[in-house]
Parts: C-alpha cells; structure tokens; sequence
C-alpha cells in the first residue's frame, strides 16, 4: 500500500510508470486508432527554465551517417548507447539515485527497496547525511535495516558486475560521528573499495533549503539522545522536535582543503561535492574541480525529498536551468539533481552541461508504488526516452549532446 504523497511533484505520473515501465513513454495502447494526439497548449508558463527550453533535431545528421557506415545500415533509436561514467564510476544510464538522507519517508523500507534495485540497474547510489547518527551505523544493531551498513548491504546484495557505486554522504555532525573512518574501514564495503565503487560526498548544501543544514521531525526521547551534537527546537509541537544541523561554514579555502584532506585520508575512495543551488555556485563548482573532486553534484531549488521551511521551498535558491547557465562549461563531472522523472528534462541537462541526473522523490515514490520493480520499471521508461530523444537529435551516444542541441526562447 502506498505511503507516500508528493502534491507539488508529478507524482501520479511517476506512479504510473512504477506500475507500467516503459510502456509510459506512450500515451495508453487502448487509444490508438482512436484518439488524436498532439501538443498541449494554453497550461501555465513553465517556471524552470530547463522546461522553457526545447530540444530541437536537426535536417543535417552527420553523426547519423556515420553511424550508419559503422553499423552498414541505418540507426535506430536502440543503437543509442547510455552507458556513460558518473563521478568516477561506470554506470549503465546517466542516472544516480539521491540522497534521502534521514527523513522518516525513506528510513526503513523504502530506502532498501531504492538500494537493491539501484544496484540492480547498475547505477550509483547517495546515502545521506545523518543516517548514521539518527539510525546508526549497524554493524552491532539487531535492526540493522534502518542503518547505513543497511542500505549499504542492500546495495552490494543485487549490485550490477562492474557497475554503479555507493557514495556515502557527510555533513558537519557526521563528522564527529567518523562517518566515513568507519564505512572505509569496514570489512562489509571492502569489496566495494578494491572494486572502485565507494565514493564519499561532502555534503555542503541542498536544493530545498540553501542556506539551512538537514532538518527532520523526532519525538521527545530521540531527541534527547542527539542533543549534544544538533539544534533542538520545540517548534513545530505536537510532542515533536525540530532537529537541525548546522550548514557548516565555508569559505574558498576551507572548501579546498576539506577535499584534499578527504583525497589524503581516504585515497582508494572517489570524492563528490554536493552544492546548494547558491548564487556563487560556478565558482564553488570550480573551486572542487581543482581541489580534485571527481564529481560535483549541484541541486537545483526545485529538488529535495525532506522536511524544509515553506518559504525556502518557493523562494529561495537559484532554479537548475539557471545553476547551469552560471556554470556553463563545467571542467569536471558535473551532476545535478531537481524535479527529475522523465527523459526530456534529464536530456536538456546532460545538453546543458550535465554529465548524469539525480532521481530523489521520484525513485521514492516509484519504490513506494512497487517495492520490488518500481524504480527498475521507471528507469527503463526514461531509459527508452532518452533513446528516443539522443536518437532524433541525430547522435548515438548519450554524452554527445550539447548546447546546440536545445533552444529558449528567452533569448530571442
């Protein structure tokens, strides 16, 4: 049974996906020869700037050509290949699963669900900050499903040959907590660092809340056994309490040196950076980069999966489309996250800039619709979306989109 809800989220089309794979990337079988199809017009002005934009195919398909000296026959949309590289890993799609970090919707059940069959499709996966310290790290803990070493397990347990990885996320109390000391020195995740799959993020900002650390809701008792190491707030009532972490404090260098010493503390791990959608985002991006992040992850204020103030989630933080404009040429792996569920708006990403996009309250609600299949069924319509796309753009590989390939009309 499902329990989840997401009202300002797509969430019905996600679930329809979840049940139906990629089938959905049509409108229903039952209305052809019936129905007339074409483009809706008369909704809302889109407010992102990615969904303003348009990819837009081309008369002249040089690289179609070539591939069709390659393969002595025309393309077709199949012969597109997505397997690409995501921060360090090789990976079977563009796509990572996101962070969920320690909110109540995705502690147990869910987020196992979400892990093996991550694993499964061959994609990496972000466990977030303060799993740990709200659910422990479970090598000891008799309900170990809840913890870290949980989704980890999960992972590895259905884990593609070669492929995917975890990363594993920590923010300024996770640290106290040796997060990473003990995930690197783990029997458990050993085969997952002598196979190059395990990467840890510092997790500097998010998309819902820039600015704010992780907040989550917890009853009294919980509350009291974190008290040292976060803010408590009675706030919100009801017998809960607002648990806050701090956002941490960075400037250019301590940024620099926070990431060398993770490459000098950790050097058979990958390292990741994830970025709130700031306003000096580019040079944060940039300032990784150098310091030897493999991957730098920016969210854009339309992402987010936890509990944030309602202001925040309206009127604060820049938009994806725009982290991307300021940003512009990336120089190392660039991964962002925001509102993704389908193929169109994942391809106006990787052709902005993007190397892979993040799934977070899509893959939750699609494992909340079918616990067994149901990010497996939504990745493979996407999947089929991008073909689709990469194909009628007249290229045969996933990472060769670019610019060229989108327009806006917010520059004419």
């Amino acid at each position: 049974m499902a329990i989840l809800h997401a009202e300002t989220f797509p969430e019905a089309a996600v679930r329809s996906r979840a049940k139906t794979g990629a089938a959905d990337a049509f409108p229903p079988a039952d209305q052809y020869g019936h129905a007339l199809f074409g483009a809706e017009t008369g909704g809302p002005e889109p407010t992102c700037p990615i969904d303003r934009h348009r990819l837009v195919p081309p008369v002249f398909v040089p690289q179609r050509f070539a591939k069709l000296v390659e393969l002595t026959r025309e393309p077709v949309y199949r012969d597109v290949v997505l397997e690409t590289t995501i921060g360090g890993f090789r990976s079977m799609l563009p796509l990572y699963v996101s962070a969920f970090g320690s909110t109540e919707a995705a502690s147990v059940a869910l987020g196992i669900s979400a892990s093996r069959q991550a694993g499964r499709l061959g994609i990496p996966m972000v466990v977030g900050e303060n799993v740990m310290p709200v659910n422990s790290y479970g090598r000891l803990e008799a309900d170990a499903e809840r913890s870290l070493l949980g989704r980890i397990s999960a992972y590895q347990a259905e884990a593609l040959e070669g492929y995917g990885g975890v990363v594993v996320q920590q923010s300024t109390e996770d640290a106290d907590a040796e997060v990473w000391n003990l995930v690197y020195s783990d029997p458990n995740a050993l085969s997952l660092l002598e196979s190059g799959r395990l990467a840890f993020e510092l997790k500097v900002g998010q998309g819902a809340k820039p600015g704010l650390g992780g907040m989550t809701l917890m009853g009294a008792e919980a509350a009291e056994r974190l008290a040292e190491a976060y803010l408590l707030d009675p706030v919100v009532g009801n017998g809960q309490v607002l648990r806050s972490s701090s956002p941490g404090s960075f400037t250019a260098e301590i940024l620099k040196q926070q990431i060398r010493l993770m490459r000098n503390n950790y050097p058979r791990a990958r390292i990741w950076v994830k970025l709130p959608p700031a306003r000096d985002v580019a040079a944060a991006a940039r300032v990784a980069w150098e310091a030897g992040a493999d991957a730098v992850t920016v969210d854009g204020a339309e992402g987010g999966t936890g509990w944030a103030p309602r202001a925040f989630l309206d009127q604060v933080g820049l938009p994806l489309g725009e982290c991307l404009r300021r940003i512009e040429t990336a120089v190392g792996c660039l991964l962002v996250s925001g509102r993704m569920w389908e193929g169109a708006r994942v391809a106006k990403s990787l052709a902005l800039g993007a190397n892979a996009a993040g799934l977070g309250r899509a893959a939750l609600i699609a494992v909340d619709t079918d616990p067994d299949n149901g990010l497996v069924n939504l990745v493979e319509c996407l999947a089929l979306e991008l073909q689709l796309i990469v194909s009628a753009l007249g290229k045969y590989h996933v990472e060769a989109l670019d610019r060229e390939d989108v327009w806006s009309p917010a520059v004419y």
